[in-house]
This record gives C-alpha cells, structure tokens and sequence, in this order.
C-alpha cells in the first residue's frame, strides 16, 4: 500500500535510508541529510511503501529546487517495483509546485544509475565529486 508518511513513520523512513547497499550515508554527512529531511518532512510529502505494516521503501522531492531528494527501497524488498511506483508521486509533487523538469543525482555504476537511465532520465552532467545529474520532463 502507497500512501502519505506521518511523523510517526520517520524513525522507520530513516532506517531504510540507513540499510540500503549502494549510496551509504557517510558520517560527515549525515546530519547534513537529517537537517534538510527535517525541513522537507515539515513542507512536503514523503510517499511510503508498507507492507506487512512496516515501510519498506519511500520517495520525496525537495519543493524549494525541484528535485527529488529520496527515493530508497529497503534492501529486502529491492527489485519488486516499489520504486518505479513511488517515484512518479513524488515527481507530480514537484510539477504541484510549479516545476516542469526535475532533476536528481546518483552514484555511477549505481543500480540507482541503470534504474533512472531505464525510466526515461536524461544524463545532463557530473558534480565534481563524480555524481551523475539527471533530469526528467514532468
């Protein structure tokens, strides 16, 4: 089942952030993460997937640049369709708030790389830090 997350559901969102295989969250990033997950928790929706009544996978985009600043599957439950169902709310999120593209970044040679680049997002660049920059007509 798809719906909307509550504050209750946080603690378990940030687990499945936490135990996915490829795009760790570094120490010295965490709590960069934490802080703007705070914000966007307050000013946006981050879409769960439960099952067994746990969550097992979420999307969310960032309203302020249109991004999407999450879209994780739990390890268990990877390869089932959860993110290829998630992701697109959080991309209507985005055109809601007025944004014709949206863009996302992700590791190379990522799973997350062959999933976005198979589901229609465009390669537009590289961060300095290597990081593939997509985007996506909404």
């Amino acid at each position: 089942m798809i719906r909307k997350a509550t504050l209750a559901d946080r603690p378990r969102i940030s687990e499945v952030r936490l135990a996915v295989r490829e795009n760790q969250l570094s120490a010295s990033s965490a709590g960069k993460v934490e802080t703007t997950a705070d914000w966007i928790f307050a000013n946006a929706t981050f879409w769960v997937w439960e099952e067994a009544g746990v969550i097992q996978g979420f999307s969310v985009a960032d309203p302020r640049d249109g991004t999407i600043f999450g879209l994780f599957i739990h390890p268990d439950y990877e390869g089932r369709g959860l993110a290829r169902a998630l992701l697109p709310l959080a991309c209507e999120d985005l055109k809601a708030a007025g944004f014709a593209v949206a863009t996302l970044t992700t590791g190379p040679g990522t799973r997350a790389e062959r999933f976005y680049r198979t589901n229609g997002w465009e390669e537009i660049g590289r961060q300095n830090d290597g990081e593939i920059i997509f985007r996506k007509a909404l």
